[in-house]
């Protein structure tokens, strides 16, 4: 765990030290969990939104967008269930009076017994070779089978309870594992209670007329409201989808590991509106997009899972998540939920209005039931940086630390450099930059020896460096580096700009969805 928890430190310490995030309001000492996206990191999550809107709205004729409001009103959070149900089971360590989440201390033991059958995998990997069978090993090594078994019936146990909210069981099943506080060693734990995580607020000019309020917990509500408006101006034909993506706040009493759990969080989701009954189908054929979706970055096959929910919610017939191996283990980045109708059926109940579809070939109306496919940005943004952060080792024995982002994503496309900074070189550089800049995010870097300007441009994620040196002057050329290969080729400033559309074009990244 050591070796993760470095690497996670250096997740952290890279993504402040290059522009990418910063601690909010750091210089009053910040405020927990609450993070600013600085220059870079502002460009990257722009980048993955777009990406995902791209592969979501643009390319669905079905699909559309909206952009609801932050502020709703307040009914809407009773008939979706959050004023009564929206709540974390928490524990105290009465020793260290640290707070911690229930599931997540049982979850963090579990993810533990994971990364010993991990351990095993490696070693007889390494055993056996080209031989070895991975599926076999897991089905058949007496000792990873006992380690998985302990795993599931923990989950399962922890989800029943959770079911049934009987938190005395949630923790006596802390006890019967023996977790320890992380801080202090002791497992002197007081009692699990509930606790909700909507923020309130008013709204209104004085104390007495004020209306309270939350902050929306969620953007799904924005969409489940608005059903009816979009379908009738949009002409919209079952089956269709709604996205969003936008500001969500939780009142996260546990908040922790950087940007994964934070207070104030962005969410990009689709609501996916069907025909009852064909949800099963519907449910699928998600799992398998979104999972298309996420593979065509290129962040390596094995870096993701599904996990398929033991305890449902009330409203769900089938949920799973898309987990990804972040340094600290995997965790969910996305869920995929089968909701019914209970959505559209809670607000028609509550609102008193109709929320039906009129169905015109089947001559009938009814509440569609819906498939959600809802991914955290900043935990999409984390599983990226994460993944991209890597310390090489080159042949000449050196090391560089490199951010081998996704070209598409990447904040800056290419990086122009002068050789030396006089003899015409820099305005050389200038020229190409203000041809580039049209259609790329570019930026000119004449400060220190070009060597050390490469390691610059790697550790910040930039796909190419283009230098222009004295035999540009005459011949028009410059040489092109990509970050990943460090190869260097000679090629005519007039190929630039098709060098670079080639490696970050969002067309061809999402073309290996097909």
């Amino acid at each position: 765990m050591a070796n993760q928890d470095d690497l996670f430190k250096k997740v952290v310490s890279h993504a402040k030290e290059y522009g990418y995030v910063f601690q909010s309001s750091e210089i009053y000492d910040g405020l927990s969990a609450v993070y600013d996206y600085a220059q870079n990191g502002a460009e990257l999550k722009k980048n993955i939104r777009e990406y995902w809107w791209k592969a979501m709205v643009q390319l669905n004729d079905n699909i559309v967008g909206i952009d609801a409001a932050i502020f709703m009103h307040p009914t809407t959070w009773k008939a979706s269930g959050h004023v009564d149900a929206f709540s974390d089971p928490l524990i105290d360590n009465k020793d260290s009076k640290k707070r911690y989440r229930a599931d997540v201390l049982v979850e963090d033991y579990t993810a533990k017994i994971e990364a010993k059958i991990e351990k095993e995998v490696k070693k007889a990997a390494k055993r056996f070779g080209d031989a070895f069978d991975k599926k076999e090993f897991l089905a058949t090594n007496q000792r990873v089978k006992d380690y998985q078994e302990k795993v599931d019936t923990t989950l399962q146990r922890l989800g029943r309870s959770l079911g049934k909210e009987d938190l005395a069981d949630v923790k006596k099943l802390i006890e019967e594992l023996e977790i320890a506080c992380p801080m202090s060693g002791s497992r002197n734990w007081t009692d699990v209670k509930q606790f909700n995580l909507m923020f309130g607020t008013k709204l209104g000019a004085s104390a007495e007329s004020a209306m309270d309020l939350y902050l929306r917990p969620e953007t799904a509500q924005g969409i489940f409201v608005n059903f009816l408006n979009v379908q009738k101006t949009g002409r919209m034909k079952i089956p269709f989808g709604i996205a969003q993506t936008g500001k969500a706040f939780r009142n996260e009493i546990v908040a922790r590991q950087f940007i994964f759990r934070m207070r104030e969080f962005e969410q990009m989701e689709m609501q996916f509106f069907i025909k009852p009954g064909t949800q099963q189908e519907w449910y699928e054929k998600w799992k398998e997009s979104r999972l298309r979706w996420h593979l065509s970055l290129g962040l390596g096959e094995d870096n993701y899972r599904f996990h398929d929910h033991e305890k449902l919610a009330h409203y769900a017939d089938a949920a799973a998540d898309i987990e990804f191996r972040f340094p600290f283990g995997f965790k969910e980045l996305e869920g995929i939920h089968s909701r019914t109708d209970f959505d559209l059926g809670a607000h028609e109940k509550f609102s008193g209005k109709k929320l039906q579809y009129y169905d015109h070939e089947d001559k009938e109306s009814y509440v569609p039931y819906v498939i959600e496919t809802s991914i955290g940005l900043d935990r999409m943004f984390l599983a990226i940086f994460s993944n991209a952060l890597q310390e090489e080792e080159l042949e000449n024995g050196s090391t560089r630390t490199v951010l081998k982002l996704p070209a598409v994503l990447a904040p800056t496309k290419a990086a122009v450099f002068p050789l030396v900074k006089k003899d015409g070189l820099p305005d050389l550089a200038k020229e190409i930059i203000d041809d580039l800049k049209w259609d790329f995010n570019v930026l000119y870097d004449e400060k220190d020896a070009v060597g050390r300007r490469y390691r610059r441009q790697d550790a910040n994620g930039t796909p190419f460096c283009i230098t222009v040196d004295h035999q540009s002057l005459e011949d028009k050329t410059v040489t092109i580096r990509h970050r990943d290969s460090m190869e260097q080729q000679r090629v005519a400033i007039s190929e630039v700009k098709a060098i670079i559309h080639k490696e970050v074009d969002m067309k061809s990244w999402l073309m290996k969805m097909e």
